[in-house]
């Protein structure tokens, strides 16, 4: 468990770093919000393209050797970003990107189904909570990491007289860094004591095929939605900031970070014995309903829930609406480590098959920013463009309420 919480912080670190790439890349390859957010498609789209040729590969070589040659791509694209940045090239980012997500396909094909089959069933959303504490610690960290050690003297990045070129040579050593770490924990998992899962040689419910339990694909459907909505958060928070002339823009994915570890948090302390999963599911998807009318309907003038949230650290200074941005954090904590449990529950030898499936639904990180990337740039109002998100939560609530309770199609 150690050694996947490990791994569960190098998901975080590279996956929310992409909230300070957006407004970064923005400025020194000059794009619009809607171009900017292929970051978000280039890195998640490696989830749905990879996932299933992903699950070859761990049938083939097992769960262990499948996350060291995962460490290995992510390596690939860590060093990718050499080129990229000393081009100050679009495409070769994206690229970079995809190859990132490809690396991460594969470890969290492998590293989820761990989390859930440790333990009871019933505790796994407690189990995946404390994961998710670890993953978003790191999301937590690198924006503020980002901000401090590549834009500490440069001022805004709205700023006409910023050298591109010199700036997107700043990308070079800290991904350096990076593929040399993730080499680190390729020695670390290859000589580890983890063991291999080992599955039932029949489901519970003797299916055929995966395809055969409504439980799985819903719940993929639902996980599609919901890293949708979660990316939106966590991404764009920066870029709308960034719109509202906010200063220190690209740090401010650590705020919905923040809120993220307290509803992991929740999830620690009270799941199963206080709360159960089906419920903390139809809780989190009412909630970011009603955070998301906030931000669509508050002031981008007043900043009295700053003031209140945190106004005793003297950051109080973010408008209403973007504070409720971050506070969708808080609400969407606890919608991933619910649904798996849900889903995967006796799936048996195809546990593997649903892995890579929910593991896929990642794409919606991919797809759904661009919708409201382009919802945006068409009606030019972003604060109301974050109503989009709705449709999201309203099908997590249909998964929480029916959908995770279907054993059959009919």
């Amino acid at each position: 468990m150690i050694i996947i919480g490990i791994l569960f912080f190098i998901f975080g670190f590279v996956t929310w770093l992409n909230g300070s790439l957006i407004p970064f890349l923005k400025v020194i390859c000059d794009l619009n919000e809607f171009e900017a957010l292929f970051v978000t498609f280039a890195f998640y789209i490696a989830y749905t393209v990879m996932a299933f040729p992903m699950a070859l590969v761990l049938e083939k070589t097992g769960y262990k050797n499948g996350m060291a040659i995962g460490l290995a791509v992510m390596v690939v694209g860590s060093l990718l970003f050499i080129p990229a940045a000393l081009t100050a090239n679009y495409l070769l980012f994206l690229l970079a990107l995809f190859t990132l997500g490809t690396g991460l396909t594969i470890l969290q094909t492998a590293s989820n189904p761990y989390v859930v089959l440790v333990g009871p069933i019933e505790s796994a959303a407690m189990r995946i909570s404390i994961m998710g504490l670890i993953n978003k610690s790191a999301g937590v960290l690198v924006p503020l990491l980002f901000t401090t050690l590549i834009l500490s003297d440069i001022g805004s990045l709205t700023t006409d007289s910023i050298d591109t070129e010199e700036l997107a040579s700043r990308l070079i050593i800290p991904y350096i860094v990076m593929a040399i770490v993730l080499s680190g924990l390729i020695a670390l998992v290859k000589f580890s004591s983890i063991p291999e899962l080992e599955f039932e040689k029949t489901s519970k419910d003797e299916k055929g095929n995966i395809f055969a339990f409504p439980r799985v694909i819903l719940g993929a459907v639902a996980l599609f939605f919901y890293v949708g909505i979660e990316v939106i958060a966590g991404d764009t928070i920066g870029l709308y900031a960034q719109s509202l002339d906010v200063a220190n823009a690209t740090a401010l994915t650590s705020y919905t970070m923040i809120f993220m570890v307290f509803g992991y948090l929740v999830g620690v302390f009270f799941i199963p014995k206080k709360l159960s999963q089906e419920k903390a599911l139809i809780a989190s998807a009412l909630g970011g309903i009603l955070l998301l009318l906030c931000v669509a309907f508050s002031s981008t003038t007043s900043h009295w829930i700053s003031e209140v949230l945190w106004g005793w650290s003297g950051i109080a200074t973010l408008p209403n609406t973007v504070a409720f941005v971050a506070l969708l954090g808080f609400t969407n904590a606890l919608v991933w480590p619910t649904i798996w449990p849900l889903a995967l529950e006796g799936l048996g030898k195809f546990t593997a098959q649903g892995s890579a499936l929910l593991i896929m639904a990642i794409a919606g990180g991919a797809i759904l920013p661009l919708v409201f990337g382009k919802v945006a740039q068409v009606s030019g109002d972003m604060q109301t463009s974050y109503l989009v998100g709705i449709v999201c939560y309203v099908f997590i609530l249909i998964y929480a309420l029916k959908w995770h309770k279907k054993t059959s199609w009919s």
